[in-house]
Formats: C-alpha cells, sequence, structure tokens
C-alpha cells in the first residue's frame, strides 16, 4: 500500500489553501467513513474514530454541512485519546449529491471530493438509459468526471452489449465506457489500469449490480460482505455504509448502498453537460426562454421530428429540466419562509 502521505489521500492546493481555518494543534485527516455520530478518519497517522465538537453541532444544523465520507477535517486528536474531535471541515472541491428520497426538498449528500464517480449498470436486469442519464446529470453537476461500467457481460450475447453501449453512443453520451464480468474477470485488469494513485473513485448504482464484489476484486481480498446472486442473475443488496477504501497502488475507492431513488436537485450546470447536444441546439431557438416543448422556431422539436435526436432522449432532457427548476424553487421557498420564522 502506497505510503500515507496527505498528497496520497488527495491532498492539494485547493485544501492547502483553506488550511487556515484549522486551529494550531488541529491536524486534516480525510472521511473514511461515516456511523451515526462517530466518524471514522484517515490520517498520515492511519486511521482512527473521532466526533464532533459541540460547538460544531451547534453551527451546522443543516445535513450538507455535517461530513460526509470523502470530506477533509480538522481534527484535534493526541496519543492518549481514544477518539479525535473534529472542529471544521474544508470546503469541498467535487460534490456528489441527490434530491433526499420522498417528498423532502433538501439534498443528500453521497460522497465529496472525489475525482471520477463509476456508474456501475448491470447489462443483464439493470441497464437502463434514462437512469444513467439522471446518474450523469448529477455527477457533472457537482464537478466529478463520470464513467459507465455495464456489468455481467457473462449473462448476454455480445451483440446485445453491442447494442447497449450503441444505444448510449445514440443518446449523446461520450462518456467512457468500460465492461466487466466478475465471474470471469473480463474487464478488471482494464478496470484496474484506470485506477489512478491519489485520485478518488465512487462507485454508484442500484443494488446488486456487483459493486461490492468490485471492489473486493480491486482490493486483492473481501473486505466487503456479498452474496451470491439469484436465479436471474440479479445480486443481492449487502453494503449498509459508505465507505472509502485504499487500493494497494494508492487509488481510493468508495462504497455506496444500491440506491432506487436518484433525485435530481437544482443542477442546471449538470444539464448542460449532461445533454450537450440538446443544449447546443437550443442556442438557436427562436425564443431565448424557449421551454423546448410547444414553442415555435424551437430547433430542439425541429431536431425530434427530423429524427436527429431520439424520442427517449428528448424525454428524459424535459423531464429532468423540469424536476431540477422545481426542486430548485422548492428550495428557494423553504429558505424564504426560514428566513421569515427567523
Amino acid at each position: 500500500m502506497a505510503e500515507l502521505t496527505l498528497d496520497a489521500l488527495g491532498w492539494n492546493e485547493w485544501f492547502a489553501a483553506q488550511s487556515g481555518r484549522c486551529r494550531s494543534n488541529d491536524s486534516v485527516a480525510r472521511v473514511a467513513a461515516v456511523d451515526r455520530d462517530q466518524l471514522f478518519l484517515v490520517g498520515q497517522t492511519g486511521f482512527f474514530r473521532a466526533k464532533l465538537s459541540g460547538k460544531y453541532l451547534q453551527e451546522s444544523e443543516a445535513a450538507l454541512q455535517r461530513p460526509c465520507v470523502g470530506d477533509w477535517v480538522c481534527v484535534e486528536k493526541s496519543a492518549d485519546d481514544q477518539f479525535g474531535t473534529v472542529h471544521a471541515i474544508l470546503d469541498r472541491q467535487t460534490s456528489l449529491r441527490r434530491k433526499a428520497p420522498g417528498d423532502s426538498v433538501e439534498c443528500q449528500m453521497i460522497a465529496a471530493n472525489v475525482d471520477f464517480v463509476i456508474v456501475v449498470q448491470s447489462c443483464h436486469y439493470d441497464f437502463n438509459l434514462k437512469r444513467l442519464e439522471r446518474y450523469l446529470v448529477m455527477v457533472q453537476d457537482g464537478g466529478a468526471i463520470p464513467l459507465v461500467l455495464l456489468t455481467k457481460i457473462d449473462l448476454l450475447a455480445p451483440d446485445v452489449l453491442a447494442a447497449q453501449i450503441e444505444d448510449i453512443r445514440g443518446a449523446g453520451i461520450a462518456t467512457s465506457v468500460m465492461t466487466l464480468s466478475n465471474v470471469t474477470s473480463e474487464g478488471v485488469d482494464e478496470l484496474t489500469s484506470v485506477l489512478a494513485p491519489g485520485k478518488t473513485y465512487c462507485f454508484v448504482g442500484s443494488s446488486g449490480v456487483g459493486k461490492s464484489t468490485i471492489i473486493n476484486a480491486l482490493m486483492g481480498r473481501d473486505v466487503l460482505e456479498t452474496k451470491e446472486v439469484s436465479g436471474t442473475g440479479e445480486g443481492r443488496h449487502t453494503t449498509a455504509r459508505r465507505e472509502l477504501f485504499l487500493l494497494d497502488n494508492g487509488a481510493m475507492v468508495i462504497d455506496n448502498p444500491g440506491m432506487r431513488e436518484f433525485g435530481v436537485s437544482a443542477a442546471e450546470g449538470g444539464m448542460e453537460a449532461g445533454y450537450p447536444d440538446i443544449v447546443a441546439l437550443a442556442s438557436q431557438c427562436r425564443f431565448r426562454d424557449c421551454t423546448h416543448t410547444k414553442e415555435p422556431g424551437c430547433a430542439v422539436l425541429d431536431a425530434l421530428d427530423s429524427g436527429r435526436i431520439g424520442a427517449d432522449h428528448y424525454e428524459n432532457f424535459v423531464k429532468l429540466g423540469k424536476e431540477s427548476e422545481r426542486h430548485q424553487v422548492s428550495r428557494a421557498g423553504r429558505r424564504k419562509r426560514d428566513r421569515g420564522r427567523g
């Protein structure tokens, strides 16, 4: 395993510029896992546990202000202390978040300061182009680089896999696509070659697509519990928490529980990055505030009618755009009500 220096853990000039907010007797460490009111941190001295200070708890009521996996924190801990005490969190360079499940208008942090997010889909039963686009919007909105990984390729014919990749490219998705089988190990070496020392890779996707099995293969040992797949080839959910692991080659990987919902929050930047073909067409519309649903002179609708963009691709663009706008309005209304009460 690579030496535990701050640089090896992902430290860079972005975080160094903020280190002044740490107190003189604090050190910096990275959040590897969150267990209710405890944090599992990793720093130059290795892994250790910590708790949030009472002052920090008072001043950070919002969930987004609390540390999540991947965050850098200022922590005080002597050699005699069983737990460290976290006094501050450094600003996030990138983030992966989603709208909290249910009717909540709040956002939920998935991971922070990740360089790449690997969106995992099983090409056997879980392949869903619309869901893939949804993930890519939020990944790019948070500033990370997305990668697509199709698993369980041993369960379908090569021409079916080729057609799925063609569907991805037909939707205007230029993101790198990798394929893998946990049964035959095909594609594992290619994935390993992509993982660079000092970089952080977050694996996301539905339950049972093989995320934990992949990380076990990358680690070279079973660090995560897995279960046998069902008769249909579908895996069974095992991961209960988000956790960061250090690979022997110096890369860092984050495992995540499967997510049935991945709601889009206010993500204007992610929409532009996720639908570059439609955004380019939108600049040619007659009206600047065109909604691309009924206006005359809409270049997007013209492209849809002529078959230059697919119907599913267009419909998902409109749906996610409305979802993002609705969430932004809801959050603004919530903040206004909170200010009124204050």
